[in-house]
């Protein structure tokens, strides 16, 4: 049987796999672990265009995204999270897009 994949798990893989400086991760899913939202700060996403770093962080977390029903991923370096951060008063955060509240609505427990 599979682990269960957490908040806590995914942003343990993040930071280990992918030298992240800085992640936040949030199961959008009411607890039941099957959709999650991210923001990951990495000097590994530098020189990288966006799908690039999307491709970086679906390896890292190849196992734990075949798991799961749903993934989105703010992915930054230091410098673009520090820029943005200092932009928006540091209340920058993952995607909540097509979420209520913070959670995906339709999905049961």
């Amino acid at each position: 049987m599979a682990q269960s994949i957490t908040e806590e798990s995914v942003r343990a893989a993040l930071t280990d796999r992918l030298k992240a400086s800085h992640v936040e991760v949030q199961d959008m899913s009411g607890g039941c672990g099957q959709a999650f939202t991210s923001l990951i700060v990495s000097p590994e996403f530098v020189g990288k265009n966006s799908l690039k770093r999307h491709r970086l962080v679906n390896a890292a977390l190849k196992d734990e995204i075949a798991q799961i029903h749903a993934w989105s991923a703010k992915c930054q370096t230091p410098e673009e999270y520090e820029k943005e951060k200092a932009a928006t008063g540091g209340n920058d955060g993952p995607p909540l897009d097509g979420t209520a509240g913070g959670e995906v609505t339709g999905v049961s427990q």
